[in-house]
């Protein structure tokens, strides 16, 4: 499977900006949600985790993959990216971030492949630096249809 088979419609956004980090793991999580790849449990396992245990889905600079466990209610595989404009703060660090790549595994072996996919694009600075300055959704479709 092709990394951008794992992005249900609309799950490739540009915001402007989030007033805190939890609109932007709200952000992160909409079209999921919207597509039925997560619940509203879901997302608040995302929250309470990131407040007890800090932003452990930062992946790279700038750069974080929001996610809980299968069981928190994650219905299909799938993911979305996010990406702001302007960057947000996570954690009592204040770790900046501007790419959100959400992420809802279904059980804890079918998202292997995503994560592969996914991996070979953040393998190269060039490609996540295309990312982080794309100006529009489909710039953003391109580099993962791709990369």
């Amino acid at each position: 499977m092709k990394l951008i088979d794992y992005f249900p419609d609309k799950s490739i956004s540009i915001k402007d900006n989030a007033k805190d980090w939890q609109q932007a793991v709200d952000y992160s999580m909409a079209a999921l949600l919207e597509k039925g790849y997560v619940t509203y449990r879901y997302i608040d396992e995302i929250k309470k985790s990131t407040l007890e245990n800090g932003p452990y889905y930062i992946l790279a600079p700038l750069v974080a993959m929001p996610h809980a466990r299968p069981e928190c209610g994650a219905i299909k595989t799938g993911l979305s990216l996010t990406l702001l404009k302007n960057v947000v703060t996570f954690g009592d660090d204040k770790e900046p971030v501007k790419l959100l790549i959400g992420l809802s595994a279904a059980d804890s072996d079918e998202h292997i492949g995503a994560i592969q996919a996914l991996s070979e694009i953040f393998c190269e600075e060039s490609q996540i630096e295309a990312l982080l300055n794309a100006t529009t959704e489909r710039q953003l479709m391109d580099i993962i249809a791709h990369g």
